[in-house]
């Protein structure tokens, strides 16, 4: 059973646009983020619930159940910095964050075939809850 995910407006637009520009090369990462997309509750900015997980938002995570948790902001692909604080929505770590709420966990196929559980422990940060709607 998947988890419910929320995704704004403005996300769901930059993020369309983002997947229709990508290589052949990254048609898995593309059609596993579009599948998750076709099922997400989309919301204006405004309206996103406080606890959920939208581009830039920083957010604390535990990997396969594991005690030890990962602080990271979700970005776009161009927006990887050179630290080790971010993760592209492209990533199989990334996808599988965006739209989750707070305490949701999913199954998430990692390119390999392997299965990665994500458990989202908290949305530290999170744009639309801070008035930033059009980051």
């Amino acid at each position: 059973m998947l988890p419910d995910i929320t995704i704004s407006t403005v996300d769901l637009d930059r993020i369309d646009l983002m997947l229709d520009r990508l290589p052949s090369a990254q048609a898995a990462a593309r059609d596993a983020l579009s599948d998750e997309l076709a099922r997400a509750e989309v919301v204006a900015p405004w309206d996103m619930p406080p606890r959920v997980v939208t581009m830039r938002s920083t957010v604390r995570f535990r990997l396969d159940g594991k005690e030890s948790e990962w602080c990271k902001t979700l970005v776009y692909p161009k927006e990887i910095g050179d630290g080790d604080d971010t993760v592209s929505v492209l990533s199989p770590v990334g996808s599988a964050l965006l739209g989750l709420s707070e305490g949701d966990s999913i199954q998430w196929t990692h390119p390999d075939g392997r299965t990665l559980g994500v458990e989202v422990v908290e949305v530290i940060y999170q744009p639309e809850r801070a008035g930033h709607y059009h980051l």
